[in-house]
């Protein structure tokens, strides 16, 4: 009875849920063991390989699961969740996931009562990719670079990361499964490093002996540059080839450099080979990534391209509370809301403009109120209330994209130069009360035919493209302050 009630149980959920969802969550379970206690109904207890995948699991399908086993027991069934105990003998990091097994839901997962996140075959064996041996676990002193404060748990969600935090959720969870790469994009200080390193930190929570490395795009640059004047390639590709899980910050960095973009690349499809994952942040999506090779862009954007938004307000005193609240300086909601309405670009200003007023309560020891907030503030305030000007627009817009503000009025002519010169055009057009002419002048004494040729390009695309309507949004609201 036990088998088969999970079984069909198992069979429901696979048509009810989203294929990815299933795969990664239901479909590796082991089969529940099943038994009646009369009275008490029916109990279906499940051994989870991980509390992780246990917290997510019960939070998230629990209920689901309980109301499908309900329904086809004809009584009331209670889903227990428990720690599987660690098997020492289990299979190595690279087994196959067993979603890659043949067979119908039900009888992959009726197939064995062993299973673990490291998956199996479709007879309950553990199987390791084809040229694979089983690797020695990783040494403890393994230098990861992760930095261990920042966690799933201390990372606010809200509209603005939700989906990028479900999508980096569902790799820490179950790592070279899907969404490789992942591709994590937005304006600066919205939270893309928190989340990567959330990742890193959660598997090795689950798995210590997993070989985890973060880096920002620069070391790698750097890495590149030592190897090559050493003329010590193996070394590099020993390093960066045998990792579990690579989270690499910023690789816009990777523009215009050949040989970096070129071992990069080697790694790249050495991990994904062995199902190793990879996540990558950028200030902007794939395709809107300048100079960097075309095969590397299109290999970025072959799992999942998720943008992280500026907060919204709601998510901006979340953040602000929950911060205070580590500080050991709990914040009142008026204030938190003063603030939030205030400080709208992104965390980064966010947490700055908490520390200016937790300082400020320190020092005069003072309580924290909405008079002492706007006193400590003032000065931010001040430059807040300032209207948006062409010159502040010139200057966000080629900090987002990486140019000089020289080239805003410059004749250069280049994609890289050109494309940005029209957006901010087009903004100055949308957030001043500058005439055409009068813009025009403000970008090197161009026509003022050229500046609506730029409002009406940039206009029209907008309308039809995502990531740049995304860069535009995040503009705005920088602008807007």
């Amino acid at each position: 009875m036990s088998a088969d009630l999970w079984q069909r149980g198992c069979e429901r959920l696979a048509a009810e849920l989203p294929e990815q969802q299933f795969n990664t969550w239901i479909r590796p379970l082991p089969p529940a063991d099943v038994s009646d206690d009369g009275d008490a109904g029916v109990v279906a207890a499940v051994r989870v390989p991980n509390r992780f995948k246990l917290d997510w699991i019960r939070s998230q399908y629990a209920s689901r699961i309980e109301g499908v086993l309900t329904d086809l027991a004809g009584k009331p069934v209670r889903l227990e969740l428990m720690l599987a105990q660690r098997d020492p003998m289990a299979a190595p990091r690279g087994a196959l996931p067993a979603h890659a097994a043949a067979g119908n839901a039900g009888a992959a997962l009726a197939a064995t009562g062993t299973a673990t996140s490291s998956g199996s075959s479709g007879n309950g064996t553990a199987v390791l990719p084809q040229g694979l041996p089983p690797r020695p676990p990783a040494p403890a002193s393994s230098v990861h670079r992760l930095n261990t404060a920042l966690t799933f748990d201390t990372l606010v969600p809200g509209r603005a990361n939700q989906m990028a935090r479900t999508a980096a959720l569902h790799v820490a969870g179950a790592p070279g499964h899907m969404y490789n790469p992942l591709f994590i994009y937005g304006g600066v200080g919205l939270g893309k490093t928190h989340l990567i390193h959330a990742v890193g930190n959660a598997l090795l929570r689950d798995r210590p002996d997993a070989r985890v490395l973060y880096l920002h795009a620069e070391q790698f640059i750097s890495d590149v540059v030592k190897n090559y004047q050493r003329k010590t390639f193996d070394e590099l590709k020993a390093k960066y080839h045998s990792l579990d899980l690579l989270l690499i910050d910023d690789v816009q960095f990777f523009a215009g450099k050949e040989r970096t973009q070129e071992e990069f690349f080697n790694a790249f499809e050495a991990l994904v080979a062995k199902r190793s994952h990879i996540i990558m942040t950028s200030d902007t999506y794939p395709k809107g990534l300048v100079d960097i090779d075309e095969r590397l862009t299109s290999r970025f954007d072959a799992g999942l391209t998720v943008a992280i938004e500026p907060p919204e307000l709601e998510m901006r005193v979340a953040i602000l509370i929950k911060k205070a609240d580590a500080e050991a300086s709990p914040m009142p909601e008026d204030v938190a809301f003063f603030i939030a309405k205030n400080v709208r670009a992104n965390v980064r200003e966010l947490e700055g403009a908490l520390r200016k007023v937790l300082a400020y309560s320190r020092f005069s020891h003072k309580d924290i109120n909405i008079a002492l907030a706007r006193e400590a503030l003032k000065d931010l305030l001040s430059i807040q209330n300032r209207q948006v000007s062409v010159e502040n627009i010139q200057k966000t817009v080629a900090d987002f994209y990486k140019i000089k503000i020289a080239d805003m009025y410059s004749k250069k002519r280049p994609a890289s130069i050109a494309r940005p010169r029209q957006i901010a055009m087009y903004l100055a057009k949308e957030m001043t009360q500058k005439s055409l002419p009068e813009i025009g002048e403000l970008f090197g004494g161009r026509d003022h035919t050229t500046v609506l040729h730029a409002v009406r390009k940039i206009g029209g695309e907008r309308q039809k493209n995502t990531e740049l309507n995304q860069q535009l949004h995040v503009l705005e609201q920088t602008l807007k302050g």
